[in-house]
C-alpha cells in the first residue's frame, strides 16, 4: 500500500544520506536542529583562546589581512570538517584589533540549508543589537529578498564593517549576498569559512579582493599540547602513560577535532594504563560507537552527504587503498574511468574530466594533495586517516567493498562491488562469495610475492579492474584471458603478456611498466578501445601493421624502435589521439620519419625520444609543431637546437642530454625563457664554455639542473641581477654560479 511504501522510501533516503543530518544555525531561518547529537562547532563559537593550540601565526596574518587597506575583501578559511576554521575565525572576530577597527561587527553561521531572506533578516538584528538598537518590525514582514538587501545596504552605508560567514557550503553562495555587502571604499571585511574552497570562485567576479588561507594539520608537537590540555588537567608524570597518549595522538593526525574529542573523553577515565592501552588499540571502534566521540563522524560525513551522485563513488574508492599511501592521480583517474564513476562532457576527454573530479574533491578538503607536479597539477594524493575511517564505514553500509587483511575475517555474504586484498594470502579472495566483485585490488611489500600463480575465481568474471601493480607476481594469473570485461589490467610480474590479452576488447589499460616484457604479441592490435599502453622499452615490431589502427591510444610509453623502427614510426603518425609518448633507441634512418609522424599528433603534450648511437643526430624537422607540447625530453646528439622547437611556446619543461651542443645554449633558448618552468642541462649536453643569464631572462624558471658530465672542463656560470626570479631549485655538479646570491627564492 501507499503508507508502506512511503515508508519503504524514507527507509532508503535516509540510509543513503539523500536527507541531511544537521541543520545548523538560527531557528529564525532555518528550522531546528538536529538534537540527537552535540555538535561540537557549536562549541567553537564560545571556546577561551588560551585553549587553542596552533592558531596564533594563521590568527596573526588573518588581523593583518583584516585591518590593512581600504580594498574591499573576501577573506577565507578553508579547510577539511574539524580541522577548527569556525574556532579561528570568532578568534579573529573577538579580537581587540577586529573590535576597534570596525563600526559593525557580525558573526552569521550559515551551513548547508539556509534562506536569502532569513539570513539577510539575522545580518539586520545582529547588526540592529550591536549598537542597542530595536529592530524596525517591518523587516520581520513578509519582505522580499530586495527590500531586505536594500535595507542591509542602507545599514552599512558609510560604516567600515566586517561579517563573517562560518560554514559556507553553496557554491553560489556569494550570489546571495553579494548586493547587500556595498563596496564603501573604506577597507570594509568580509570573512567566509568554508570546506569547499570552490565558494570562492563567485566572490572572485566582484569588485572584491580574494584572499584565501589553507588551514594545515596541526604539527605533531601541537598535537600532543592541544591533547595534553583536555586529557591532563594537571602535569601527568607518567612516561608510559604519555607515550601511549601519544600513539593515540598520531592516529588523529593533526585533526583538533579529533584530538579535542578524544582528550576530553580520557579526561573522564582513570589514568591507568592497562584501559588507555585498550583505548589505544580499540580506537576506531570508539570513533564509531562512543557517543562522546561519534560527533567526529557526523562532522566529517557531513562532507560526504553534501557530494553529488558522481563524486560519491569516486570518494569512497580512496578507501580501497592502504593507510598512509600516496595514490598517483593517473593511477586513480584511470580505474575510475573503467568503473564507469565519469561521463562523457562535450569537448572534453574522460580523463580530463576525471581529473576535474578530483580537483573538486580536493577543494572541498576531502582529499590531500601530497605532490603536485611542475606545473601546478596533482601528481600524488590522500586522504586523512579520519575521512578513511568514515570511507571504511561506509563500505559496510552500502557494500562498497571487502578489504581483506591478515586477520582472517575476509568471509562475507551478500553484493561486494570491490575487493581490497592487503595480504600475500589471494586464496583469501575465495571466501567472498559475491558474484558482483568488480574490482580487485592488491597490494603488497615490494620484496614480497603474493604468489606464484594466482588464480582468479571463477565467479569473479566481471571484473573490470584488475589491479595488481603494488604486488610482485613470479606469474599472471592463469586464467587471466578469462576476464573479458576488463578495462584496466596492472601487474608486476617477471611473466610475458600471451597471446590470450586479444579477447579483453573492452581494455582501456594496460601496465605492465616494471616487468621484464618487451615483445608484446600481435593480438594487442585488436584493443581498439586501449586509452594507455604503459611498460618498458616495449617492442611494437609485432605490431607493426596494426597499432596504426589502435586510434583510442593516449599514452604510449616506452618503445624501442630499434629493429624496424621506421615502419612502427610510420604507424604511429596514425595515432591522432596521443598525448604522451615516449620513444628510445631512435636511428638516424628514424629522424625524419618521426619528426613527420610528430607532425600528426596535434595532441601531443609529453614527448620523449632518445637514442644510444654515438652517431645519430636526433634533429626534430617539424614542419607543423604540437602546439599543445608541455614536455620534451631529447637524449642524444642534436647538432643544434631545431628551430621547430624553439616554437613551441606552451613548453615548460625541457630536459637535454648528450646534445654535445657548442652555439651559446642561452642565446639559443631566448624564445623559451618565458613559458620554460624546468630546464635540464644534462650529462653532456652542452660543451660551450660558460652559461650566461642575463638580467630579466627566465623571469617564471622553478628548477634548473645542469650536470655536464665528469669529462667536461670547467664551465663559467654566471647570474646577472634580475634573472631567474622565480628559482626554486638548483641543481650543480660543480662551479658554484657567479651571481647566486641574486636567487632570492632558491
Amino acid at each position: 500500500d501507499i503508507k508502506s511504501s512511503v515508508s519503504r522510501i524514507k527507509e532508503r533516503s535516509e540510509r543513503y544520506g539523500f536527507q541531511r543530518s544537521l541543520n545548523q544555525g538560527s531557528r529564525d531561518y532555518r528550522g531546528s536542529r538536529n538534537n540527537q547529537w552535540h555538535d561540537p562547532r557549536v562549541a567553537a563559537l564560545n571556546i577561551v583562546e588560551a585553549d587553542v593550540v596552533g592558531f596564533e601565526v594563521p590568527k596573526q596574518r588573518l588581523i593583518n589581512w583584516m585591518v590593512k587597506g581600504k580594498e574591499p575583501t573576501v577573506i577565507s578559511i578553508v579547510g577539511m570538517g574539524g580541522q577548527g576554521k569556525t574556532t579561528l575565525a570568532k578568534i579573529v572576530f573577538d579580537n581587540k584589533d577586529i573590535i576597534g577597527h570596525f563600526d559593525c561587527h557580525v558573526f552569521i553561521t550559515v551551513s548547508q540549508s539556509y534562506t536569502v531572506e532569513g539570513l539577510l533578516r539575522n545580518m539586520l538584528v545582529k547588526l540592529y543589537k550591536e549598537n542597542d538598537e530595536v529592530p524596525p518590525p517591518r523587516i520581520f514582514e513578509k519582505y522580499q529578498e530586495s527590500m531586505l538587501t536594500d535595507e542591509v545596504k542602507n545599514y552599512l552605508q558609510n560604516k567600515r564593517y566586517v561579517v563573517v560567514f562560518d560554514d559556507v557550503w553553496n557554491e553560489h553562495f556569494w550570489d546571495d549576498v553579494e548586493f547587500a555587502l556595498i563596496d564603501n571604499k573604506n577597507g570594509s571585511k568580509i570573512l567566509i569559512t568554508t570546506r569547499n574552497a570552490n565558494v570562492l570562485v563567485s566572490c572572485s567576479k566582484s569588485s572584491f579582493i580574494v584572499k584565501k588561507h589553507e588551514l594545515q594539520p596541526l604539527t605533531p608537537k601541537q598535537s600532543r599540547e592541544l591533547f595534553n590540555k583536555k586529557a591532563f588537567k594537571i602535569n601527568n608524570d607518567s612516561k608510559k602513560l604519555n607515550d601511549i597518549a601519544y600513539e593515540i595522538v598520531e592516529q588523529c593526525n593533526g585533526l583538533p577535532l579529533a584530538i579535542v574529542a578524544i582528550g576530553g573523553l580520557l579526561s573522564t577515565r582513570e589514568k591507568n594504563v592497562s584501559e588507555w592501552e585498550q583505548f589505544r588499540d580499540n580506537l576506531s571502534l570508539a570513533l564509531r560507537n562512543d557517543t562522546h566521540l561519534i560527533g567526529i563522524k557526523k562532522i566529517l560525513g557531513l562532507s560526504y552527504d553534501d557530494l553529488p551522485y558522481y563524486l560519491k563513488a569516486c570518494l569512497l574508492y580512496f578507501g580501497l587503498y592502504p593507510k598512509v599511501y600516496e595514490i598517483k592521480s593517473k593511477r586513480v583517474i584511470r580505474q575510475w574511468i573503467a568503473e564507469g564513476f565519469v561521463k562523457e562532457e562535450k569537448g572534453k576527454t574522460l580523463e580530463e574530466v576525471a581529473e576535474g573530479y578530483l580537483i573538486e574533491l580536493i577543494h572541498r578538503s576531502l582529499v590531500q594533495v601530497s605532490s603536485v607536479k611542475i606545473d601546478g597539477k596533482v601528481k600524488g594524493c590522500r586522504v586523512h586517516d579520519q575521512i578513511r575511517d568514515m570511507i571504511r564505514e561506509k563500505f559496510e553500509d552500502f557494500n562498497f567493498c571487502k578489504p581483506i587483511s591478515e586477520d582472517g575475517q575476509s568471509s562475507s555474504v551478500g553484493i561486494i562491488r570491490h575487493l581490497s586484498i592487503s595480504t600475500t594470502s589471494v586464496y583469501l579472495m575465495d571466501r567472498i562469495e559475491s558474484s558482483h566483485v568488480r574490482s580487485l585490488h592488491v597490494f603488497q611489500d615490494e620484496d614480497e610475492y603474493v604468489c606464484h600463480e594466482p588464480t582468479i575465481p571463477e565467479k569473479f568474471k566481471l571484473l573490470k579492474v584488475l589491479d595488481f601493480e603494488s604486488a610482485p607476481m613470479l606469474n599472471v594469473p592463469k586464467n587471466l584471458g578469462d576476464l573479458i570485461h576488463l578495462k584496466y589490467l596492472s601487474f608486476r610480474s617477471s611473466n610475458h603478456v600471451s597471446k590470450s590479452i586479444g579477447m579483453f576488447q573492452n581494455l582501456e589499460t594496460l601496465d605492465v611498466g616494471d616487468t621484464t616484457t618487451r615483445e608484446l604479441p600481435k593480438e594487442i592490435s585488436k584493443l581498439r578501445k586501449l586509452r594507455h599502453l604503459i611498460g618498458y622499452r616495449l617492442s611494437l615490431i609485432q605490431l607493426k601493421d596494426g597499432i596504426g589502427k589502435m586510434t583510442s591510444l593516449q599514452t604510449l610509453c616506452s618503445v624501442d624502435l630499434g629493429k624496424g623502427g621506421a615502419e612502427v614510426i610510420k604507424e604511429l603518425g596514425k595515432l591522432k589521439q596521443i598525448r604522451d609518448l615516449v620513444l628510445v633507441n631512435v636511428h638516424t634512418e628514424d629522424v625524419s620519419i618521426l619528426s613527420s609522424a610528430i607532425d600528426e599528433m596535434k595532441r601531443i603534450e609529453k614527448l620523449s625520444v632518445s637514442s644510444f648511437d654515438i652517431h645519430t643526430f636526433i634533429d626534430l624537422n617539424l614542419i607543423s609543431p604540437p602546439t599543445k607540447l608541455r614536455k620534451l625530453q631529447l637524449h642524444g646528439k642534436l647538432q643544434k637546437l631545431p628551430k621547430s622547437i624553439l616554437e613551441l611556446q606552451n613548453l615548460v619543461v625541457l630536459k637535454l642530454s648528450k646534445s654535445k651542443l657548442t652555439e651559446d645554449l642561452m642565446e639559443s633558448l631566448q624564445s623559451l625563457q618565458h613559458s620554460l618552468l624546468i630546464l635540464s642541462i644534462g650529462d653532456d649536453a652542452y660543451q660551450g664554455s660558460h652559461l650566461h643569464f642575463q638580467n630579466g631572462w627566465f623571469q617564471k624558471l622553478k628548477e634548473l639542473y645542469v650536470a655536464l658530465g665528469l669529462g667536461h672542463g670547467d664551465i663559467n656560470i654566471v647570474i646577472d641581477k634580475g634573472a631567474l626570479p622565480s628559482l626554486q631549485k638548483l641543481h650543480l655538479e660543480k662551479n658554484i654560479p657567479t651571481g647566486i646570491q641574486h636567487l632570492k627564492k632558491l
